[in-house]
This record gives C-alpha cells, sequence and structure tokens, in this order.
C-alpha cells in the first residue's frame, strides 16, 4: 500500500532537501529530480508545488505522460478523508 498524504502534508513538502510534491487527481507525486528536466522549464513546476496541480497538469498533458513518469514520481496518494 502507498502512504497516503494530506494536503497540508503535501504543502510541507516545497524544497528539494525535503521534496517537491505536488498533487494529481489523488497522487502525490515528488518533482524534486524532474524539476530540470520539465520540458517546460522549472519555473512552471515551482509554481504548483505544495498544491494540487490537476488543472494545470491536464491542460497541457494527457494520460499517456502521467504513466510515463508515475512509477519514478509517485510517492503516494491523497487520503480519502482529505478529498472534497
Amino acid at each position: 500500500m502507498s502512504k497516503q498524504f494530506t494536503p497540508a502534508e503535501v504543502a510541507s513538502h516545497k524544497d528539494a532537501e525535503n521534496g517537491m510534491y505536488i498533487i494529481i487527481d489523488d497522487g502525490v507525486f515528488d518533482v524534486a529530480g524532474f524539476i530540470d528536466e520539465h520540458p517546460g522549464g522549472a519555473k512552471i513546476l515551482k509554481r504548483v508545488v505544495g498544491k494540487d496541480a490537476s488543472k494545470q497538469f491536464w491542460k497541457y498533458h494527457n494520460e499517456g505522460v502521467l504513466k510515463k513518469y508515475a512509477a519514478k514520481l509517485k510517492v503516494g496518494t491523497v487520503k480519502e478523508s482529505a478529498k472534497l
């Protein structure tokens, strides 16, 4: 079973030392090791670190992108009780 996070826990991971977490749908992803590789630039990812980036992600990406990187970047899920 993967680790579960609350949105507040995700928000506390905002730097490379502690991990740079974002939420996409119900998944929590650490983009610290990917930030410099991101084709759109690091600045875009830094704006959403610690937040739910689902809306921004799906605006520019398709499901194939998530499948490609999920195994490498996913660190857990958002706790059911934390979802609206």
